[in-house]
């Protein structure tokens, strides 16, 4: 051991010794404290110095376990897309739907259509908000294994439901654990990989939105041709196989090294560092605990992380942006994914067909999300997140002026195809370029807040949307099919406008990086050819 590294111990056991709380993080309520600046600025230059490959292979423990983290995102997405496709599916509507003589059989009323696909992100909604203190307080891992075992529990509720009700209510219980587990995944991602692989790491977060549409598919497509109840019963059922496995890897996964680093349990921190990256790559954990601290340094304040501080100075714009790329998800095309199967449907296809092409469309989604890792980490993430919304509004454009021109069978092909490719192009741009904005835009201290207030932004705009996207769809409603296009080509235009203005690139740029240009409060557009020192302090 050389002398560099025994006076960085030294120094790291000397703050150890200092009393302090676990309930109360060291830097947000103590004193300034000394820390190893040179190691903080080696550990930096080697993040930024790192290519990707590089990362990848020194840091494999961390890409596997941002890997399982983003499986409890299956939850949400099975759950959403199976109460999709239950809509469409001819025994579920007859058992908890009413006769329609236009249809000349059973739907859903646009009501109750609304009130299903509304119910979980409800519940999601509240879970949001508990996520934030929750985790703060006792880490992502024990925050989001109890997520998990509650879950467990509330699929009971779901699965011998027997009325509309306790299908509504169980889907509202069942959407507290998914807002924990999507507050706390990309936020998780983001901290525990070095900055080359915060896009691929937060990406995967739609990646498994993407193959929960892809199970659900396929097991409601084997399932929805059945004349009884198990047609919808074993797709609830196999909710089951999913939490309790996440829940038992997820106790053996290491904490944030930056949620451990800012209760100031340094010791902790250096082990997690070293158990996320091989032994080569992290020889000195304490340098890397020491750019956490550095950059901690900068955010600190004598107030204990709040919800009030997310609406004061530079944090307020931080959350804004968050809020702002959370509910534009649901402005550019995503209620046209989430709703493929009955949007097919309505074009003129048949059951088969429309369950056939929803299932398509998610493992073409899936597969789009891997390229989206290529763009993001080399054009960067502002720029396939706008030109890919404005690509988005294009398209939607065009869909409703094929539902325009007529009927017949080439008309409802055309809206059919242009309902895809919508769908599809969401996962290659906008998604998953949202999910790294969200996980790096935010500053560490505030992170399992802003996510949380984020995500809740992103319920506020969901819900109304559902109701306005069933009644676009509905034959007992609207029935505008696809000239519903027009529409989100109009919320998506100004969704690209206000990113195009706000959101700034963050490719390549450090936590520390990042603190300090919202604190100059440096033009979005401009970000990228601003120069930080990599001796700035501020």
């Amino acid at each position: 051991m050389n002398s560099d590294t025994t006076e960085k111990q030294t120094a790291t056991s000397e703050v150890e010794a200092q009393p302090t709380s676990k309930d109360e993080p060291v830097y947000d309520v103590h004193d300034k404290v000394d820390y190893d600046r040179a190691g903080a600025i080696n550990a930096e230059k080697a993040e930024l110095e790192m290519t990707v490959i590089e990362a990848v292979k020194a840091y494999p423990a961390a890409s596997w376990w941002a890997f399982v983290i983003s499986c409890t995102i299956i939850m949400e997405s099975y759950c959403v897309f199976l109460m999709g496709q239950f809509i469409a599916t001819d025994k579920f509507a007859e058992d908890f739907g009413v006769y329609s003589e236009v249809e000349k059989g059973y739907i859903i009323e646009a009501s109750w259509q609304s009130a299903f696909q509304c119910s979980g992100p409800v519940g999601a909604f509240i879970g949001v908000f508990i996520a934030g203190p929750i985790t703060s307080r006792i880490g992502y891992r024990w925050a989001t294994i109890g997520g998990l075992m509650f879950l467990n529990a509330f699929i009971f509720v779901f699965y011998f439901g027997k009325n509309q009700g306790v299908l509504f209510a169980s889907q509202i219980l069942e959407g507290i654990p998914w807002g924990i587990f999507v507050a706390n995944a990309p936020a998780y991602c983001s901290e525990i990989v070095p900055m080359r692989l915060r896009a691929p790491a937060t990406q995967m977060l739609q990646m498994f939105w993407a193959i929960g549409s892809i199970i659900v598919g396929g097991i409601t497509y084997h399932y929805q041709s059945k004349n009884d109840a198990s047609s919808y019963r074993m797709p609830i059922a196999l909710q089951w196989m999913f939490p309790t496995p996440l829940a038992i890897l997820l106790f053996f996964a290491p904490e944030s090294p930056w949620w451990l680093t800012r209760q100031g349990r340094l010791a902790e921190a250096e082990k997690s560092v070293a158990r996320l990256g091989r032994a080569s790559a992290t020889d000195n954990p304490a340098d890397a605990v020491a750019m956490m601290r550095r950059t901690i340094e900068l955010e600190k304040t004598e107030k204990k992380p709040s919800l009030i501080e997310l609406w004061k100075g530079t944090d307020c714009y931080r959350t804004l942006i968050v809020c702002g790329v959370y509910a534009s998800q649901n402005l550019t095309g995503n209620l046209i994914a989430n709703q493929a199967v009955y949007f097919f449907k309505q074009a003129g296809m048949d059951s088969n067909t429309a369950f056939a092409l929803g299932l398509i469309t998610s493992a073409l989604q899936c597969i789009m999300v891997i390229l989206s890792w290529v763009l993001t980490t080399y054009l960067g993430r502002r720029t396939i997140y706008v030109y890919g919304q404005l690509i988005n509004c294009g398209f939607l454009i065009v869909l409703g002026i094929a539902a325009s021109v007529g009927g017949g069978t080439a008309a409802s092909n055309a809206q059919a195809s242009l309902g895809l490719i919508v769908s599809v192009l969401f996962c290659l741009g906008p998604a998953p370029a949202s999910w790294v904005i969200i996980g790096e835009t935010s500053s560490v201290r505030l992170r399992p807040l802003t996510t949380g207030i984020g995500r809740g932004a992103y319920y506020i705009v969901n819900i109304p949307c559902i109701f306005l996207s069933s009644y676009l769809l509905n034959s007992d409603k609207w029935d505008l099919g696809g000239k519903s296009g027009y529409v989100w080509a109009a919320t998506a235009f100004i969704c690209t406008a206000m990113s195009w203005w706000w959101v700034p690139e963050m490719k390549d740029r450090s936590y520390r990086e990042i603190d300090i240009l919202f604190n100059r409060r440096v033009q979005a557009r401009k970000w990228k050819k601003t120069v930080i020192d990599i001796q700035d302090d501020e």
